[in-house]
């Protein structure tokens, strides 16, 4: 076997020109295999981060009048809904994928959010003393809500990052007081996610879901959001599941329990508690975007095809010119399967150093078009493992015709031909 390799790399480097021609079909086709997967990846990768964010697991169950997420801006609360109690947050946190669960209310266009007369159109909430680790937020400076900002019904407010950046450019936020529903509220510290997502924004859909995060938040405790948007106001439940891949069953089952405790008559009332399925709109996305990109990567397939017709075409034209040398190794008593196997090696040898050189030269289009297009890429290996097996098999398939007829040769007749 080892002889048979030394003998075709010596093929392919007497005849450079002549094997690079016969591999370029190989290195096209498995350089766009390869550029197409690692895009498609990418893209992927690209929205299902968008989506989900960068780790944090959470997603958010709330209260649904039918198909609808319930509105709670007019003041109006559904008398059948009670409001979720600690015990039943407590009861959340044991159901099966779920890590923590916080609850919160929240407010964006007409919370009344101002300061020196200048209107804040970001998100207030009203969070509980579990958000800010659910969501992974670490204080920047100042401090955090306490006890006694709970239970002394203390009007202070926590902002984000962004929030301050809107509100306070080049300003330490810290002691500033902002208006909300016409009530003061004093800014103690300032937050931000501890790693940070920034969320690609290249349509118009993309800038209405992402864009208004942009913009921040004011955070007040849930006492002193009963201040200004009153009592008895169901809660949204931010629920961070165990892992990335459980959000959507630990978001359900959250929803369920809430929709058969917290409301009266689940069977006959129009509300229920629904999870966003973030990883299912994911995967519709994804799967657009794969159906589209699956015909490129037929269409690449054809170069391979055309590839292998070409070493099939130079392995017999090798077989021709050797005829005297098969003839002689058959007179000296070489079995048919050394004959087989040694051109078998030399297509297989071919069309892998074209798989090579184009596995080589996918990855770098990829990162050259990701680079000068900046679309997202992402390098497969499973993609890579594949493309390389393929090409061997190729060399294997189209070279098995030459093989077989340089093992079926007369070796008489063989050693007559010139």
């Amino acid at each position: 076997m080892l002889g048979n390799i030394q003998q075709a790399f010596q093929g392919i480097w007497h005849h450079k020109l002549r094997s690079f021609l016969t591999m370029l079909g190989i290195i096209i086709g498995i350089a766009a295999i390869i550029t197409i997967v690692s895009t498609i990846k990418g893209t992927n990768d690209q929205i299902k981060e968008n989506l989900i964010g960068s780790g944090n697991n959470v997603v958010v169950v709330s209260l649904h009048q039918g198909d609808y997420q319930m509105d709670f801006s007019d003041g109006q609360k559904p008398e059948e809904i009670s409001v979720i109690s600690e015990k039943t947050r407590q009861s959340l946190e044991t159901l099966e994928g779920v890590s923590a669960v916080s609850l919160f209310h929240q407010r964006q266009w007409n919370a009344q959010v101002y300061y020196r007369g200048t209107e804040y159109n970001g998100y207030t909430l009203g969070v509980d003393e579990y958000y800010f680790p659910v969501y992974g937020y670490r204080l920047c400076y100042g401090r955090s809500f306490g006890a006694e900002d709970r239970s002394g019904n203390r009007k202070v407010a926590i902002l984000d990052t962004q929030a301050v950046s809107s509100l306070f450019p080049g300003e330490n936020a810290v002691g500033k007081t902002l208006e909300i529903q016409g009530e003061p509220y004093t800014v103690i510290g300032v937050v931000e996610r501890s790693s940070k997502f920034r969320p690609v924004i290249e349509t118009i859909q993309d800038y209405y879901t992402f864009a208004n995060e942009s913009s921040g938040s004011v955070f007040l405790t849930e006492q002193g959001w009963e201040i200004s948007f009153g009592f008895d106001e169901p809660q949204n439940v931010a629920v961070k599941a165990e892992s990335t891949d459980a959000m959507t069953a630990a978001g359900k089952a959250v929803a369920d329990s809430l929709t058969k405790s917290q409301i009266r008559d689940p069977k006959n009332s129009a509300y229920s508690y629904k999870s966003a399925d973030l990883l299912q709109q994911a995967e519709q996305l994804q799967s657009m975007s794969e159906s589209t990109n699956k015909l490129l990567i037929w269409i690449a397939a054809i170069s391979l095809l055309v590839g292998g017709i070409g070493v099939m075409n130079i392995m017999l034209v090798s077989v021709s010119e050797r005829t005297h040398e098969i003839g002689l190794k058959k007179a000296l008593g070489a079995k048919r399967r050394r004959i087989l196997g040694q051109f078998l090696t030399e297509a297989s040898v071919l069309t892998s150093l074209g798989g090579l050189l184009g596995i080589l030269g996918g990855i770098g289009l990829a990162k050259l078009l990701s680079s000068a297009m900046n679309t997202p890429t992402a390098i497969s290996v499973p993609a890579i493992v594949v493309a390389a097996a393929f090409s061997m098999l190729i060399g294997l398939i189209f070279g098995l015709l030459p093989a077989v007829k340089a093992a079926r040769m007369n070796p008489i007749d063989a050693l007559r031909r010139d």
